[in-house]
């Protein structure tokens, strides 16, 4: 008898466990649906402007498919990429202008992405301190990320001009330099004015982000900080860093994307100079200026698996990164 009673109680719960869980799996299950029913239509559209076309790139990759007759285009394999005959190497893989086009984007975007988190976490953390007129400053600091990437490129290419732009005046008018330079025309200084004219926009967009980050900081640390007298230069790199830390991988994978594909900076500035010229700007070349559709999908299809191993690795790194911080 105490066997049974006892067991009569054990079975209820048992039972009513099992149909809690029933019930969990079922609302589990209409929320997925629901979920579903909520994103197919993006992904419908998704699928119509960005697979249809990535799709249809790849495919013309393997075609000598010229822009003047599309239909005509025949399947010839690697030969875009990579071919053997006669004892020499054609495609884009054996061409140096293309490998000189990778160099320069991945100059540009190192660079580039480096110096806007540096001085995007200084333009943030000036702008979290509290001081009069701190909004109008912050309204200020957005307008070059305002503004059009193709307004603002034409606007540095005027005030880089080495015959009439506004750079070469003020600089000799205070004698750092002598004579007029071709900022955008000289092989030495095109890169590093495309780079300056890049960090000048997108700066702000950093500098934002990491300011959100700021303004969530826990004031307790720093209270303790203050009142422990820790050097403020220490605070912020073994407690304020760490914390921001989340919001720059955000910052530094968004601006790492653009950085890989830029083209109209670098077209507006220098057009097809070889010194500057990007992935993206090569890609245009060989589609519009040469009209070789195929070639130039082959370079579209090198210049997105470029960007994804980039995006896939940065993320990875990321990932390890901060279960190594929070192992510690």
């Amino acid at each position: 008898m105490t066997t049974s009673h006892s067991g009569a109680p054990d079975g209820a719960r048992t039972a009513a466990l099992t149909a809690r869980r029933s019930r969990g799996t079922k609302v589990r299950r209409q929320r997925v649906k629901a979920a579903w029913l909520f994103l197919t239509p993006m992904l419908v559209a998704l699928a119509l402007v960005a697979g249809w076309p990535l799709f249809r790139t790849f495919f013309l990759s393997f075609t000598d498919a010229s822009l003047s007759d599309l239909g005509t285009a025949n399947f010839i394999g690697f030969e875009n990429y990579l071919v053997h005959d006669n004892g020499r190497w054609f495609g884009i893989m054996a061409d140096p202008v293309w490998w000189q086009s990778v160099w320069n984007t991945v100059y540009f975007s190192v660079v580039s992405v480096s110096l806007e988190v540096v001085f995007g976490v200084i333009v943030a953390l000036i702008l979290n301190a509290e001081f009069k007129g701190r909004t109008i400053v912050r309204a200020a600091v957005l307008i070059p990320w305002a503004i059009p990437t193709i307004v603002s490129a034409q606007m540095w290419a005027w005030m880089l001009n080495d015959q009439f732009g506004i750079i070469n005046h003020m600089l000799m008018g205070i004698g750092v330099i002598d004579n007029p330079i071709a900022w955008t025309a000289s092989a030495t200084y095109s890169m590093w004015a495309v780079i300056m004219v890049d960090v000048w926009k997108t700066t702000p967009f950093v500098a934002l982000l990491v300011l959100a980050a700021l303004q969530m900081l826990p004031k307790d640390c720093y209270e303790a900080a203050e009142v422990d007298g820790i050097h403020p230069v220490r605070v912020f790199f073994k407690v304020t860093l760490p914390l921001i830390t989340p919001a720059l991988m955000v910052a530094v994978i968004f601006r790492l994307l653009d950085a890989l594909r830029v083209f109209d900076v670098i077209y507006v500035l220098t057009s097809n100079s070889t010194s500057t010229m990007s992935m993206s700007v090569y890609a245009r070349q060989q589609l519009v200026e040469f009209q070789d559709v195929g070639y130039g999908s082959a370079a579209s299809t090198l210049l997105f698996l470029i960007i994804a191993l980039a995006t896939v690795a940065y993320i990875y790194a990321g990932r390890k990164q901060l279960q190594l911080g929070g192992e510690a």
